[in-house]
């Protein structure tokens, strides 16, 4: 039995939502961005500075804020670390579908994980999307799909020092456009049960 799931998801492929049926299904406990909330009041952080920084690398880090302690580190980089406290708790729980935030590879040694990535084709993505930002234009979406994607890549890499969507990090991958959301909420409930 599989006692945490990570989930990695490109945006607008349903992770969310397949997390939490997922979650509810095997009685888990769900997890997402309110790791994040979690993790800024633990640590005194205020929720604007949360949001401005949320899976943002530093723009100007360099060697030698690097060597500096953890009070004088840059607030997204003290977030990181109190992030990564707050899913290690969570993980030792167990129980749990914890969704985005490199949660794969907080998690890497840990014991009983299933490990998951969901994708879907960008025009999927795009029309489920639109049914979600019903006032956006399709252009914006467009742009906001791709905007995320990079950014999550982008703090992948520099956080964890991994690809994201890359399958070495990741037990299985899902295809949400041709499997449909559905179809991978049984998947993952039925390999996590073995």
């Amino acid at each position: 039995m599989k006692k945490i799931i990570t989930i990695s998801r490109e945006f607008g492929a349903g992770g969310g939502e397949i997390g939490r049926e997922v979650a509810k299904r095997l009685h888990y406990e769900y997890y997402d961005k309110a790791i994040i909330l979690r993790a800024a009041k633990e640590s005194n952080i205020d929720m604007e500075s949360i949001l401005k920084w949320d899976e943002k690398v530093p723009v100007n880090f360099g060697f030698a804020q690097s060597l500096f302690d953890f009070y004088n580190k840059p607030l997204n980089e003290k977030l990181f670390e109190v992030q990564q406290q707050v899913i290690r708790k969570i993980g030792e729980k167990g129980s749990c579908v914890i969704v985005g935030r490199n949660a794969n590879t907080i998690l890497k040694e840990f014991d009983s994980c299933l490990h998951v990535f969901v994708h879907a084709d960008p025009y999927w993505r795009l029309e489920r999307m639109k049914e979600k930002m019903p006032d956006a234009t399709e252009a914006k979406i467009s742009e906001e799909i791709r905007a995320i994607d990079k950014a999550r890549k982008k703090y992948c890499a520099y956080y964890t020092n991994t690809d994201f969507g890359v399958a070495d990090y990741y037990d299985i991958s899902l295809n949400t456009s041709s499997l449909g959301i559905e179809t991978c909420v049984d998947t993952i409930c039925n390999i996590a049960g073995i």
